[in-house]
């Protein structure tokens, strides 16, 4: 069972690894990129991005359906988890089967309902197992551990799962207000130019940003306005940090 830690963010140089005798950026202030599996449309390509830039982010991992027809924390995704580990990125649970925790009955136990609409029950110890499937089989493709960090899918949770989630040693991650990117909207009402604009204006220091390696439904994908948004808020004297536990 993992201990239970305070989340302390640990803060990284804007431009990450820094040639010899050259001068560190300095920070104005530290945003935290977070970033949830979805379909892995576009790991590869947010991999990129993020290396570009020297960027650590924080993953949060589940086993949701691929692109590619497999899921995200198959034995065929090793390779691109243990990239990444070797980066040296945060990384938390998502849940295993993605479902949404919806309401806590007076029997102790929480709704949750699956991708495919189905709604089971579980009790405290249900969803520390949910919590901890990922980090199990995390550890078996990349022998590392997960963070003790959890994001419920949509970012819904209730007392009950809280509780049990502290109890087995993950404490809940949410996002900043500002930091919805809102790559899952609707491109038609939330053309990338106004996503972009929006995030640049509203993200100030200490905020949470969420986006995905993959929406389904986004016809026209935000994933490589990551680019530019990384480059306009290191411009503003913003640096980025994974999210840790001492």
């Amino acid at each position: 069972m993992k201990k239970i830690h305070l989340i302390l963010p640990v803060l990284v140089a804007c431009a990450g690894s820094l040639a010899h005798g050259a001068t560190p950026p300095i920070c104005h202030g530290t945003v935290y990129l977070t970033l949830d599996t979805g379909n892995m449309r576009h790991a590869e390509a947010i991999a990129a991005i993020l290396g570009k830039h020297q960027v650590k982010a924080t993953f949060f991992v589940a086993q949701e359906r691929t692109q590619r027809g497999d899921q995200a924390l198959d034995p065929a995704w090793g390779d691109y988890w243990r990239a990444r580990v070797a980066e040296g990125h945060a990384f938390g649970s998502h849940t295993w089967r993605h479902g949404s925790f919806r309401q806590d009955g007076p029997d102790g136990r929480v709704s949750y309902r699956l991708m495919d609409g189905s709604v089971v029950r579980l009790d405290a110890e249900q969803i520390c197992a949910e919590l901890k499937a990922p980090d199990t089989r995390f550890e078996a493709l990349t022998g590392r551990p997960l963070d003790p960090l959890w994001r419920a899918p949509g970012g819904r949770t209730t007392p009950l799962t809280r509780r049990a989630a502290e109890t087995c040693g993950y404490r809940h991650v949410h996002w900043s207000a500002a930091g919805f990117l809102g790559d899952e909207l609707p491109s038609q009402t939330h053309p990338n130019s106004m996503l972009l604009e929006n995030a640049l204006k509203r993200i100030k220091d200490g905020d949470i940003l969420m986006a995905h390696l993959g929406i389904w439904s986004r016809q026209d994908p935000f994933a490589p306005m990551l680019d530019p948004l990384i480059a306009g808020l290191k411009a503003r004297g913003l640096c980025f940090a994974p999210l840790s536990a001492p």
